[in-house]
């Protein structure tokens, strides 16, 4: 029997999104103490919905956790929280969960007109302010 846990997943840190210096949402972040992986949940704020995954949700070991925003809306439906590619051409489900968005992306970032984003694990323990992209590191 090994004596080393599998499993030892902490709180690890947030990112509280906000908009016109008003928090809109948040991100959650836990990290697993032995193997270092980071694990994400979104809040936005007025969404009480449970998301349909019970426990950590899991991450390819090609893709990074990162935030897309979309520079037309605003609110809440603006931004989600997404596993991103780190170059090529991209997929995810938009804010409504039914409508993909199809996007570039290089080096972990989106290259479109319509979205930006943002990694997770560069922004831990920050308030990022997606009135502008010049926040985010």
């Amino acid at each position: 029997m090994s004596t080393i846990p599998e499993n030892k997943v902490v709180y690890f840190g947030v990112i509280n999104i906000n908009e016109n210096n008003k928090t809109i949402g948040a991100i959650d972040i836990w990290r697993n103490v032995i193997n270092k992986k980071m694990f994400c949940e979104e809040k936005r704020l007025g969404i009480l919905e449970i998301v349909d995954y019970i426990g950590m949700p899991a991450i390819p070991e090609d893709q990074e956790w990162a935030v897309a925003i979309n520079r037309n809306r605003f609110g809440k439906e603006r931004w989600k929280l997404i596993k991103i590619i780190k170059s090529g051409k991209f997929s995810f489900i938009d804010t409504d969960d039914e409508t993909t968005i199809n996007v570039d992306v290089s080096n972990h970032r989106i290259v479109d007109d319509n979205w930006w984003s943002f990694l997770v694990a560069n922004n831990v323990n920050r308030t990022i302010e997606i009135t502008n992209e010049a926040n985010p590191k």
